[in-house]
């Protein structure tokens, strides 16, 4: 059987390679994005992932952007969590918005695309949710207090709701990557990779998209079912959780 795939934000950055490691490996693969159309079509073109524009912040949205998943590549089996947006600043310097902005997005959105999956891998009896934490959610960040709260928060949501489905062959675990070599973090100035960030990785580099991948792989195979409500930390040993 042919399992399908649903990657939220999934078109850039470690979404992407997420769901290219999926598609490699014979699954139906679907992701969504929001902001920049080029990049989605240019990846969509590149290695025959299905992409669907809509925002996992709103909750009719992705009711309607689940179904039409759903129609192009069969019910989904496995979900990833992995969409999620910053917007720092120090908290005493921190407008509404952008405490809003980033709790909708990486927090609210494990309610939108779970609560309409998940009842579908309840009936059939089987299921694979990854949610996409972060170092920062376990450790704390400062000028992030609204990122590593949603991220902290991601961690929670994943150990109730494997509680809920452990019974109906459903596992939910996150992974909380560290610093990893996506454009965003290549955008910090060299200056600052070189002399904050790095020195405190004790591997003494960042982590690679693919090896994030590889961690969801390991967690939605057929034969993981043993393992729900676990949080898998990926961080070049910089924060070791209890």
């Amino acid at each position: 059987m042919t399992r399908s795939a649903l990657v939220t934000g999934g078109t850039r950055g470690i979404g992407a390679e997420i769901s290219r490691t999926l598609k490699q490996s014979g699954y139906n693969v679907a992701a969504t994005y929001f902001g920049n159309d080029y990049a989605a079509e240019k990846f969509a073109d590149e290695t025959g992932v299905n992409v669907f524009k809509f925002d996992v912040a709103d909750f009719d949205a992705c009711q309607d952007g689940i179904a039409k998943v759903e129609a192009a590549i069969g019910p989904i089996d496995i979900l990833v969590n992995n969409a999620g947006i910053t917007r720092d600043a120090m908290l005493h310097k921190m407008t509404p918005e952008q405490w809003r902005e980033v709790i909708s997005t990486n927090r609210d959105s494990l309610f939108n695309m779970c609560s309409n999956i998940v009842e579908g891998m309840r009936q059939r009896e089987f299921g694979r949710i990854v949610n996409i934490s972060s170092i920062n959610g376990q450790k704390g960040q400062a000028g992030q207090t609204n990122y590593s709260a949603t991220k902290a928060g991601v961690i929670g949501f994943t150990r109730a709701l494997a509680q809920e489905t452990a019974k109906k062959g459903i596992t939910v675990n996150s992974i909380a990557p560290g610093y990893v070599a996506t454009d965003m973090v290549k955008a910090v100035p060299e200056e600052v990779l070189n002399n904050k960030i790095l020195p405190n990785i004790p591997v003494g580099r960042l982590g690679e998209p693919s090896e994030i991948a590889r961690s969801v792989m390991f967690l939605v195979a057929e034969d993981a079912g043993f393992i729900t409500g676990s949080t898998l930390t990926v961080n070049g040993g910089q924060f070791l959780a209890a």
